[in-house]
C-alpha cells in the first residue's frame, strides 16, 4: 500500500510502497477516508531531531495524527464493532494504565517520558496511508456524517473545542464576549464551536479578508488588523474587555494584543505554537487575568466534539488531495495557500459512496 513516510531528521516525507498492516489483540485495521495536513507534521520534519525532542518522534514512521476511516478488520478480542462503520481516530497514546489515561486524558499521560511514541502519526504509523491499526480504545464513532470532511477534527477540532471547554467558566452567562485571533482551520472551527455551545459575543480577527468573511457567515463579529486593531475590540466589548481570548497563532504580536484586549478577571488561552515570547508584569496585566496554554484535548471531548459534527453544528473546511498528491497537499500547508485543511483521501471512490449513502439515509 501507498503511504507517506517521514524517514529521517530535517528531510522532506516521502510516498513509499509499504506492506499493508495486521491489527494486533485490540486493535482495528482502518480503511483510510481522510487524513489532514498538520503545521505540527512540518515542524516534525523541517525543525525537530535527536537533540529537540524524544525519542518518541525518531523515525521513521508514517505521518498523520487527523484520521478518520472505515472499519477494515478487527483483531483479536475486539467486540462490538461493524466492518464498514465509519470513525474518528484519537490520536494521543499514553501508557494506558496511569490515572490520567484511565480517563482518557493520554495528553496527561504520567508516563510519557517512557511512552515509545506520542500518538498515531507522531512516532507510531498515523493516516497519511491507504490503512492503519487503531486500538479500538482511540475510535469515535461518525455514525453517518462524512469521515473525509470529519478528519481535521481529531486535532484542528480537538485543540480549540478542549481550549474553549476549559474556558467555559469566564463564558458563562449573557453579556460575555469571547476573541478568536488567527481564522485559518482551528480558528475557523473555534467561531463555530462557541456559537454552538456559548451565549457569547464572538469577535474574529485576521489579516486575511476572505478567512473574516467566511467567519462572519458564521455569526462572528470581525475586526481587520491594523492600528486601530485593539481600540476596536475593546469598543465592541463596550470598554470591559474580553472575558476569553484565544490565540491560534501565537506569535508576540498576537499575544500582545490579547493582553490589551483581555478583560479583568478573563482569561488567555494561546493555542498556537509560534513559540513567540510573552512579557508579563504585575502593572500591565489586568488584574486577575490568566494566561496559559493548551495541548490538544481529551478523548471524552472528541465524543462530544463528533456529536456536535453528528448533528449538523460544525462544518470543516476542507481542500482533498489523492493519495499520490499527498507532499502537494503539504507544500500547500507550507505556503499557507489554503483556507481550511488539506485533507489526503487514500480511497476516493470509497468516500464518494459513503457520502452519497449518508445523504440517501437522510432523505429517508
Amino acid at each position: 500500500m501507498k503511504a507517506l513516510r517521514f524517514t529521517d531528521w530535517k528531510t522532506k516525507p516521502s510516498l513509499q510502497e509499504i506492506d499493508r498492516p495486521t491489527p494486533g489483540p485490540g486493535e482495528v485495521l482502518l480503511k483510510v477516508a481522510g487524513a489532514g495536513a498538520c503545521h505540527s507534521d512540518v515542524a516534525v520534519y523541517e525543525q525537530f531531531d535527536e537533540t529537540t525532542v524524544g525519542p518518541q518522534l525518531a523515525p521513521a514512521y508514517t505521518l498523520g495524527h487527523e484520521t478518520a476511516g472505515w472499519i477494515e478488520e478487527v483483531g483479536e478480542g475486539v467486540l462490538g464493532l461493524t466492518q464498514g462503520d465509519a470513525y474518528l481516530v484519537y490520536g494521543p497514546m499514553g501508557c494506558g494504565h496511569c490515572p490520567a489515561c484511565s480517563r482518557g486524558q493520554d495528553t496527561y499521560c504520567e508516563n510519557a517520558a517512557q511512552t515509545p511514541f506520542l500518538a498515531s502519526g507522531l512516532g507510531r504509523d498515523g493516516g497519511m496511508a491507504e490503512y492503519m491499526t487503531v486500538p479500538a480504545r482511540n475510535l469515535v464513532p461518525l455514525g453517518d456524517a462524512d469521515p473525509v470532511a470529519a478528519a481535521p477534527l481529531a486535532d484542528a477540532g480537538l485543540t480549540p473545542y478542549h481550549a474553549i471547554k476549559l474556558a467555559l467558566p469566564k463564558l458563562a452567562g449573557g453579556g460575555k464576549t469571547a476573541l478568536v485571533i488567527g481564522l485559518g482551520g482551528l480558528g475557523q472551527l473555534a467561531v463555530q464551536i462557541l456559537k454552538a455551545t456559548t451565549a457569547a459575543t464572538v469577535i474574529a480577527t485576521d489579516m486575511k479578508t476572505d478567512a473574516m468573511m467566511l467567519a462572519e457567515s458564521r455569526g462572528a463579529v470581525t475586526v481587520p488588523a491594523g492600528d486601530e486593531q485593539a481600540a476596536r475590540i475593546r469598543e465592541l466589548t463596550g470598554g470591559k474587555g474580553v472575558d476569553a481570548v484565544f490565540d491560534f497563532v501565537g506569535l508576540t504580536p498576537t499575544i500582545r494584543l490579547a493582553q490589551q484586549v483581555v478583560a479583568k478577571q478573563g482569561r488567555i488561552t494561546v493555542v498556537g505554537i509560534a513559540g513567540g515570547p510573552v512579557q508579563w508584569d504585575f502593572y500591565s496585566n489586568p488584574y486577575e487575568a490568566e494566561l496559559t496554554n493548551t495541548y490538544w484535548g481529551t478523548m471524552e471531548e472528541l465524543h462530544e466534539l463528533a456529536a456536535l459534527y453528528r448533528d449538523g453544528h460544525l462544518e470543516v473546511d476542507v481542500t482533498t488531495f489523492g493519495i499520490d498528491e499527498a507532499l502537494t497537499a503539504y507544500e500547500h500547508l507550507e505556503k499557507g495557500t489554503l483556507l481550511g485543511r488539506a485533507v489526503v483521501v487514500p480511497h476516493p471512490a470509497s468516500a464518494e459512496a459513503g457520502v452519497a449513502s449518508a445523504d440517501a439515509l437522510a432523505a429517508v
